[in-house]
């Protein structure tokens, strides 16, 4: 457990929404501003090269409304060998997070594998830390691939969750936690700061934070914005913080 595990609220959702329609609403920015005044201590997006929900002048946009919340971390993920670099250089965000998804993929749905993906991803780390950019690697739950991720620079993992979020509830649940926890251990002795996400939500939140050690960071969009629906985003925002509250005080 960590006593600092911060939120992320992506934001893709609510762009993608918004794109239904040319009339601007919802707004991704003031999606932003509602969730920071909640308590969230970050906003991340996922611009993908199809636009088809984060468009480019909603990363300039966010960029823009974060200067008034210099507390708030701004997270810009995506390709790097796509889109992501271009806003990465313009907008210089607190951290970038590198995900290996292809331009067709609904979702993020693997991790990089090393050495594999070594020779391609180190010059690109090297760009982000000149930039002022820190480096966070989408991996699967795997601790042997940790000191890879390390080796190339990269300065944090977000272990991908998709495998705890089927798991929770099941008989699996048990051992598909104990191999993030391993995961994380592996982090930890490799130098790498630890983040996750995809498909955490208000049910399965707190109990992986409590068997997973470390955790600085969770990045949460597509059960947020469901749950902001019925509840709003205050409402939302905040039960999110007392799922992270819970698994960090006891």
């Amino acid at each position: 457990m960590s006593p600092t595990t911060a939120l992320s609220v992506n934001l893709n959702k609510v762009a993608l929404v918004r794109n239904t329609r040319h009339l601007g609403i919802p707004s991704v920015t003031r999606a932003a501003t509602l969730c920071l005044q909640a308590g969230a201590q970050g906003i991340t997006v996922h611009p993908r090269p199809d636009e088809r929900h984060i468009r480019a002048h909603d990363v300039h946009d966010l960029a823009a409304l974060l200067k008034d919340w210099p507390q708030a971390e701004y997270n810009i993920e995506g390709n790097p060998f796509h889109n992501l670099m271009d806003f990465i250089r313009r907008v210089r965000p607190h951290q970038a997070t590198f995900v290996p998804d292809s331009v067709e993929q609904s979702t993020s749905d693997h991790g990089w594998r090393f050495p594999q993906d070594a020779a391609r991803l180190r010059p690109l780390v090297d760009e982000c830390h000149a930039l002022g950019v820190r480096v966070s690697l989408f991996m699967d739950p795997e601790p042997q691939q940790m000191a890879g991720a390390r080796a190339v620079g990269a300065d944090r993992v977000e272990l991908y969750t998709e495998t705890w979020a089927r798991a929770f509830g099941t008989q699996q649940e048990a051992a598909v936690l104990a191999g993030f926890a391993a995961t994380a251990s592996a982090a930890g002795d490799a130098g790498l700061g630890l983040n996750a996400g995809h498909d955490l939500n208000r049910d399965n939140l707190d109990t992986f934070l409590r068997g997973v050690a470390g955790v600085q960071e969770v990045s949460i969009g597509h059960a947020l914005v469901a749950d902001a629906l019925e509840l709003g985003y205050d409402a939302t925002v905040k039960d999110y913080l007392r799922c992270i509250a819970r698994a960090t005080s006891g």
